[in-house]
């Protein structure tokens, strides 16, 4: 007897939390009554009805990151390889790990100052040539070789 006793009461304990959790399901809105002098009336009106919508509402309760925001941070992607305009190089022919880049960002003005292993955002600093600068580009995991030149001097004759 008392074995049945601490089922039925394990099982009652087991199905608390899990009633507690379950939600009614929502009642459409209930119809005005109806006068009976209007009887013809609302028969006429039930004709023209505009069909209800549903609507699923979602809602986000607990710990979980909202999965509408981005996962890149704003400050992460700046500055972009597009934005960059390749100023100047200072090369050092001897030591070419001493050479130096110089990038302005056109939509800020913002300069950088760049050397090799250096990491602009998500552009790390390769190379640094003569008259180049190649970066890796790191983006979402896959990484890209992208370069810079300067400008074509004009040679006045």
């Amino acid at each position: 007897m008392s074995a049945a006793l601490t089922v039925v009461a394990v099982a009652m304990l087991v199905a608390g939390p899990l009633a507690a959790q379950a939600k009614p399901a929502p009642r459409p809105p209930a119809a005005p009554a109806s006068r009976p002098d209007s009887a013809g009336r609302a028969a006429a009106k039930a004709d023209t009805a505009s069909p209800m919508l549903v609507r699923e509402v979602f809602s986000y309760e607990g710990g979980g990151r909202d999965p509408f925001l981005s996962l890149l941070k704003s400050g992460d992607i700046r500055p972009l390889l597009t934005d960059l305009k390749l100023v100047g190089i200072y090369y050092d022919g001897r030591y070419p790990a001493r050479s130096v880049a110089v990038l302005r960002d056109v939509t800020n003005n913002k300069v950088y100052r760049a050397k090799s292993g250096e990491i602009l955002g998500r552009l790390k600093v390769t190379t640094i040539r003569p008259r180049e600068i190649v970066f890796t580009v790191q983006e979402f995991g896959f990484e890209r070789q992208e370069s810079l030149q300067l400008a074509k001097q004009e040679v006045t004759p």
